[in-house]
């Protein structure tokens, strides 16, 4: 993905106003024309993530494909709050999967298209956390090593959240759930479980990897748009705070995944065939605490007599990842 130096204007801000980019530069979001992939009537929180990242992820996709796009949906919140029976927000050819084969039916579906002579019509499936990195991983796996030609994008709200806030292989340690509960000695989720999924998804050397959170969404659409580019098995990790898991104020949900970033507990790369190739500097590092203390799920760590060693552990882990993707231009000098 190339990128451009852009002058800002504003002064106390990181932020870049439409206004002041080329149109062709603009955000696809900002356009009369846009697609509205997911519209109004659906039925998500207030302050969902991934309700959000889905309609900017969809409506990227349609301009990248010139609206010749079909999307694969696992069971999960976003299938459950956009579709109630008979009923649906969605406004592009759309089919439900089970919970773990979204990526077996979308391989199917882009091998449909291929066998009836549709190569210009792309496929991009969708899943959260449970039907990614648990349910789904064996299929997904296949797709990758098939190289099969899909996007597959999961929306990371770390946790089973439709059915009441249980753990999944992307809930970060120290985290309370439904059966995490951090009761006597218990800290919450436990160290050293659960899985990397976009570094599981570089370890099969596909075209594409990469991360985003809803706290960037030109850079959101950016990848998109770079992943709809290419050709073959292609995967998107995006994180979107959950308000009603996490136990954060709806109105924080872009500010806490910021905090993700800022603080190095979800690093935001690009990496083609298993390397590396950019990352997303952290502009104002932040101690975790910071990302921490607004999330409930994270409240014993704080509340008497707290777990110092426990928020100590989760800032190593960061520092650690920050050192690995490079995130810090100030350790670099």
């Amino acid at each position: 993905m190339t990128t451009t130096p852009l002058r800002l204007y504003q002064v106390g801000t990181f932020a870049a106003g439409n206004r002041l980019l080329d149109p062709s530069e603009r955000t696809v979001q900002s356009s009369a024309d846009r697609a509205s992939s997911i519209t109004s009537g659906h039925r998500a929180c207030r302050g969902c993530g991934e309700a959000l990242a889905a309609r900017v992820v969809m409506d990227a996709a349609m301009r990248a494909t010139g609206g010749r796009l079909v999307t694969v949906n696992a069971t999960g919140c976003l299938e459950v709050f956009s579709t109630p029976f008979p009923e649906s927000a969605w406004q592009v050819p759309w089919l439900h999967s089970l919970f773990g084969n979204a990526a077996a039916v979308a391989s199917g579906v882009a091998a449909a298209m291929r066998a009836t002579g549709r190569d210009d019509v792309r496929v991009l499936a969708q899943a959260g956390d449970g039907g990614t990195v648990d349910i789904g991983l064996g299929c997904l796996s296949g797709m990758f090593e098939r190289n099969d030609d899909v996007l597959f994008v999961c929306y990371d709200n770390q946790g089973y959240m439709n059915t009441g806030v249980q753990r999944s292989g992307a809930t970060p340690a120290g985290a309370s759930t439904a059966n995490t509960r951090p009761v006597g000695s218990g800290i919450g989720n436990a160290f050293g479980t659960g899985k990397n999924l976009p570094r599981i998804a570089m370890a099969h050397e596909i075209p594409y990897v990469a991360t985003a959170t809803i706290a960037d969404l030109h850079d959101l659409e950016a990848k998109v748009t770079s992943a709809m580019s290419r050709r073959g098995a292609r995967y998107l990790h995006v994180l979107v705070p959950c308000p009603l898991g996490w136990g954060s104020d709806a109105s924080d949900t872009v500010r806490v995944a910021r905090l993700a970033t800022q603080s190095g507990l979800f690093p935001v790369f690009e990496a083609e065939h298993g390397t590396v190739t950019q990352v997303t500097p952290i502009r104002r590092r932040v101690p975790v605490e910071e990302y921490l203390r607004l999330q409930t799920r994270f409240r014993h760590l704080f509340t008497e007599p707290g777990r110092p060693d426990v928020v100590a552990a989760l800032q190593a882990q960061a520092d650690r990842d920050i050192a690995r993707y490079g995130l810090d231009p100030e350790e670099e000098s």
